[in-house]
């Protein structure tokens, strides 16, 4: 048993649920293990005064830099609005580079990700951040690997999240991969994660589903849905994947995700078919295809199952903002 220890990073203008959100998963983790086991939680900043966040929120580091000396075995640095336009501060640089290499994984969320592309942490490694920022990192940092699409993203040490409430979905798959998805799953039911969006708790993301270890059998089929899930992958292909049968393969997931291979081949198409719905203008035939769907009358029959409305009330609800191809 051996406890880790969590840094989260901030300056001034940081987004505060980039701070609690992931602070209350690692906090809830330490309800269901060991003393021994859990998790030490720092926030390190250049100064222990107040500094405001984005929603002018006043919060204070318990830690500065030239304190935090030991090594920590995780360090994630928090986001902000105006971070895609701001140049860390050359202490914040120093200690961060110093700390990352000490680290057993260094990360993100949301557009805490430019702070680590200034130091060149992002290059070579496959990252994401908040959709609407991926197009300015991917331009400002050209040796990184930048998704818009995923929720997080893990390559090698690096960890990155994208937008907000994203910092949630990668604490838990943290402690998913720390201590197994049975306990991120009871933090996650714990802290009641839910999108306030028409249709209630069935709009909980799929991602919230234990992510199992990637050198498992399951990890590896997961893996695939998540890459190739607008081709056909009907349940004897994903069991091939597995080197298991079909019936075996079901087992596996009732066993560890609770829900069938079918269901959860599902709920990541349904994902990214929201994704698209609420980001993009692109046509609802366009989006059905390419989030695996077979047609738009059976995505329109998945959203009406799931979600309760159809692709079209979901986008005149949720739709953000015009994009720009």
């Amino acid at each position: 048993m051996t406890r880790r220890s969590i840094a989260i990073v901030i300056q001034e203008g940081v987004q505060a649920l980039d701070i609690t959100g992931p602070l209350d998963v690692f906090t809830e983790a330490n309800r269901f293990l060991s003393e021994g086991d859990g998790y030490d939680c720092s926030v390190v900043g250049e100064k222990t005064t107040p500094i405001q966040t984005s929603s002018a929120l006043l919060v204070c580091a318990n830690v500065t830099f030239q304190e935090a000396k030991e090594p920590f075995h995780t360090v994630l640095v928090a986001g902000g609005p105006k971070f895609p336009s701001l140049v860390p501060s050359k202490n914040l640089s120093n200690w961060l580079e110093g700390a990352c290499q000490k680290a057993k994984r260094y990360g993100s969320v949301c557009t805490g990700a430019f702070t680590l592309g200034h130091i060149k942490l992002l290059d070579g490694r496959h990252v994401t951040t908040h959709w609407e920022n991926a197009h300015k990192l991917a331009n400002l940092f050209p040796q990184a690997y930048v998704n818009s699409d995923k929720i997080y993203i893990q390559d090698g040490p690096l960890v990155t999240s994208a937008g907000v409430t994203a910092g949630i979905d990668l604490a838990l798959a943290l402690v998913a991969a720390d201590h197994g998805p049975s306990i991120a799953l009871s933090c996650a039911k714990r802290l009641v994660v839910i999108a306030q969006r028409q249709g209630g708790q069935s709009q909980f993301s799929p991602l919230l589903l234990p992510q199992m270890p990637p050198s498992s059998p399951l990890g590896d089929i997961q893996a695939y849905v998540l890459e190739h899930f607008s081709q056909p992958l009907s349940v004897k292909r994903l069991a091939t994947l597995g080197g298991v049968s079909e019936r075996g393969l079901a087992r596996l997931f009732m066993r560890d995700l609770n829900v069938t291979p079918r269901d959860y081949v599902e709920a990541v198409r349904l994902t990214h078919a929201r994704n698209l719905l609420e980001a993009t203008e692109l046509a609802i035939k366009t989006i059905a295809f390419k989030s695996g769907f077979s047609s738009p009358e059976q995505m329109r029959a998945v959203f009406q199952k799931k979600i309760g409305v159809s692709p079209l009330q979901y986008r005149e609800n949720f739709k953000t903002t015009k994009y720009s191809h």
